[in-house]
């Protein structure tokens, strides 16, 4: 009932705030969708595609047999987590969390190891920090890399705690979920392989033509979801800005909500966070450290994505927060050593000059907050790069075409 009331009142707040801004609230709901067209959309489309694709023609289990010996060894989780992980890392946290979610109503992974493997694999678009961070936001972009490589690298550590925590916890029920096919000739491995891909091909049943139009239809689905809760969270994010006290040390003002709720303008607000004693090391840092955290938003879309499992959102919220605080701290450490190899490197690849944002005759100006710079003109798009991973994706759509009449011909099982 209290829950309930609650969330009358603040419905009722929200509604109350956009009567009394509508410019402001038009402007974030404006901010949210021109960065869920230009970042998320081309960025997730094709991995979310590729993963239904790969589920539905069987070479998720084939694959699964294949690395099931590595992945066990190393983060003791079944092969079939590697897809998850590599799309997660590839794509975003939204790809990943959906093959998590997929491989748990599967039962493939237990909700143990699903669990971890949602946390694993939740990360922020490499495309996004690489180009838009650092060639669009801080216009240079050797910053993108090396706030890449902290966001991966705290992740790394991320991940040993958690082997090590998970470990701790499992040995036992791990020594007897061992693979029995870890010691096997690559021969009789390939003879599982392709029975592993027969087996799940035949259950699904379904035609190519069919299999395409179900993974466009629900990739598209799913992403316009994502950008419902994106657009939802700017809007929040602006109209709760006067709320936050003024009187917070180094200009944090600008950097705190957007930051909590919402990983692409917090990004950039922590960006151009500007203060009487914030200097690079700071700024980066305090990207490095929104990206790994993610933002509500993104826990949100996460959220959803596990609808209708038994995996839970609030041990990931608690190790994107570890993650955020390990990023936060390797920033600051390696900043120096960082710069002491940047000025190694040829100026053509550290030059700061970008195309990406708007320029003025006397050079480009940093706007003075988040909201400023996310519009729909200066803000640098993925659809280029979405493009080669279309025609990268078409070519294995036509690989999978040409082996699919082989994996259901029932002479090839022999």
């Amino acid at each position: 009932m209290i829950r309930t009331v609650l969330y009358a009142v603040v419905s009722i707040v929200f509604v109350a705030s956009i009567i009394r801004q509508p410019d402001e609230a038009f402007q974030a709901s404006l901010q949210g969708l021109t960065i869920w067209w230009n970042i998320v959309f081309p960025g997730l489309l094709p991995f979310l595609v590729l993963f239904e694709l790969i589920a539905a023609f069987g070479l998720l289990h084939g694959i699964g047999v294949v690395l099931r010996p590595i992945m066990q060894a190393l983060l003791k989780l079944p092969g079939e987590a590697a897809l998850p992980l590599l799309f997660g890392w590839l794509s975003g946290h939204q790809a990943g969390a959906e093959a998590t979610a997929a491989l748990r109503k599967e039962k493939i992974v237990t909700r143990r190891e699903g669990q971890r493997l949602l946390a694993l694999s939740h990360m922020p678009n490499p495309l996004f920090m690489l180009v838009v961070i650092g060639a669009g936001f801080l216009h240079r972009p050797e910053l993108g890399l090396f706030i890449a490589a902290i966001v991966w690298l705290s992740a790394l550590c991320t991940a040993g705690w958690i082997s090590i925590f998970s470990r701790r916890r499992e040995s036992s029920a791990q020594q007897g979920h061992a693979s029995p096919h870890s010691s096997n000739a690559p021969a009789r491995m390939l003879v599982q392989v392709a029975d592993a891909i027969n087996t799940s091909r035949d259950r699904d049943g379904r035609s190519f033509g069919k299999v395409l139009g179900d993974a466009v239809s629900s990739s598209v689905q799913k992403l316009l979801i994502a950008g419902g809760f994106m657009i939802f969270a700017a809007v929040i994010a602006r109209l709760a800005l006067p709320l936050i006290p003024y009187a917070l040390p180094n200009g944090a003002t600008e950097l705190l909500l957007p930051a909590l709720l919402e990983g692409h303008i917090g990004s950039y607000a922590a960006a151009v966070w500007q203060g009487p004693n914030v200097s690079s090391a700071m700024s980066a840092a305090a990207v490095a450290a929104v990206l790994a955290w993610s933002g509500i938003s993104a826990l949100l879309q996460t959220g959803y994505s596990i609808t209708g499992t038994d995996l839970k959102l609030l041990p990931l919220i608690g190790i994107r927060l570890v993650h955020a605080l390990h990023a936060a701290v390797l920033g600051l450490l390696l900043w120096k050593p960082a710069q002491a190899v940047i000025t190694l490197l040829p100026s053509r690849l550290t030059g700061s000059e970008s195309a990406m944002l708007p320029q003025d005759g006397a050079g480009w100006q940093r706007p003075s907050n988040a909201y400023e710079a996310v519009n729909a003109i200066g803000l640098p798009v993925l659809w280029p790069y979405a493009l080669t991973a279309a025609a990268v994706l078409a070519i294995l759509i036509l690989a999978l075409q040409f082996l699919a009449p082989r994996t259901t011909d029932p002479s090839h099982r022999g």
